[in-house]
């Protein structure tokens, strides 16, 4: 069978679906011939003999990777038209196009072939439903993946040769900048921004405490220098616990060249959907660790007391029980959680009749500037508690009387 004969009218009857994809929106800035030439697929499909008006475009996916960690719509879209039996062919223009991910490339394999939907590349047509085209397209499916993991494996290995030599370039902190020979790391030209960085670790010195670093700098109202990923320009303001406290664990400081901090992991979220995120890994697991890479504003043993300090002055467990009781009529006393950062709520009461307020103080905690994160009066919540509490309830009162009513006549034991 040549491939212009496995169209039949049949096929010819339902859509022609043109996918566009692209793997990031830098590719679709760069590499626009690309994006035309699969665009020019749509004259393609023209020729196979299907009419302007059955030819549909889904591109809403430029930008996005086909190896299956995002939520595709146009490759959701194509999916559900294919399942519906819409569509007569499908046309890109190569198999990368449409996943590089062989869990989704063999669900669309096996719509295909279910619904008699044609594929069509650069360098054919295949029917899904036909051993040798299923043949031909697994290979292709499956060389498209390795393609991804070879590219992905040769370009993890420069950056890991270069950042075991220190010499490669990302984000340093505040403080310090690179220079311009490899791996060179300097000072800020800046006196004020290294003399802001240098009094942290005086402060600390002295009072062994990142809480009370941050409260001096508070007290003598002194502004602390900031920068915006990405950003040159220095924005001085008012400094966070946060803030300090970064300055004191960074190891860059300690003239420290460090890689591997962190690692990329998948998880599956509560939609089903698989997601990204970054875990912090212990100082024994760092990939990198290239001490007197440059010079610093402590040294390492320096550095390695402060993280002994810092663990000492341990900050209070969470605690998940209720608490004791203590005095006074709020209900919720030693229960309540804050929605916004989970502490627990203290009740305070005010007025003649003592009225309960509960209070979160995890902004004064935070910040010190006295404020609430979160105030609430304890009326109207206690009201809806009790409303809730009685609708819980209600089915076992009523349930209970109706079980010893059957019992007594049926001359059980009324003990019961």
């Amino acid at each position: 069978m040549t491939e212009l004969g496995k169209i039949t009218p049949s096929h010819r009857a339902r859509l022609a679906v043109v996918y566009i994809r692209q793997s990031t929106s830098a590719q679709v800035e760069s590499n626009r011939e690309s994006t035309a030439r699969q665009y020019q697929l749509q004259a393609f499909a023209a020729e196979l003999g299907w009419p302007a008006a059955q030819i549909r475009v889904i591109d809403q996916d430029l930008g996005l990777s086909g190896s299956g960690l995002n939520t595709r719509s146009g490759f959701a879209e194509l999916a559900a038209e294919v399942a519906l039996g819409h569509v007569g062919i499908v046309l890109a223009l190569e198999v990368s196009r449409l996943a590089r991910n062989n869990a989704d490339w063999y669900r669309l394999l096996d719509l295909c072939g279910t619904t008699d939907t044609l594929i069509g590349d650069a360098d054919g047509l295949y029917h899904p439903g036909l051993f040798n085209d299923r043949l031909v397209l697994g290979l292709k499916g499956t060389m498209s993946e390795a393609e991804l993991h070879v590219l992905r494996a040769r370009l993890n290995g420069g950056i890991r040769n270069k950042a075991a030599r220190g010499e490669l370039r990302r984000g340093l902190p505040i403080g310090l900048v690179w220079g311009e020979a490899d791996g060179e790391v300097r000072f800020h030209p800046d006196a004020a921004v290294t003399g802001a960085i240098r009094a942290v670790f005086e402060r600390f010195a002295e009072m062994g405490s990142a809480r009370r670093v941050w409260l001096w700098f508070r007290s003598e109202a002194l502004p602390f220098p900031t920068q915006a990923s990405g950003c040159r320009d220095i924005q001085w303001g008012t400094p966070s616990y946060t803030k300090i406290h970064q300055v004191l664990t960074n190891p860059v400081y300690a003239g420290a060249y460090v890689y591997g901090k962190t690692r990329q992991e998948r998880y599956i979220d509560e939609h089903g959907e698989v997601r990204k995120r970054l875990k912090r890994l212990p100082r024994a697991d760092w990939s990198v660790v290239l001490h007197d890479h440059h010079q610093g504003f402590i040294d390492w043993a320096t550095f390695e007391d402060n993280q002994v300090r810092l663990a000492a002055n341990t900050r209070p467990i969470r605690h998940d029980g209720g608490g004791a009781l203590r005095e006074g009529a709020a209900l919720l006393q030693g229960l309540a959680l804050c929605g916004h950062c989970g502490r627990k709520l203290v009740v305070a009461y005010s007025g003649r009749n003592a009225a309960p307020t509960y209070d979160c103080p995890g902004d004064n905690l935070a910040n010190g500037r006295g404020e609430a994160c979160l105030r609430v009066g304890g009326q109207r919540l206690h009201q809806a508690v009790a409303a809730a509490v009685l609708a819980a309830v209600q089915p076992a009162a009523l349930v209970c009387p109706t079980w010893a009513c059957t019992c007594y006549l049926k001359g059980g034991n009324r003990e019961e």
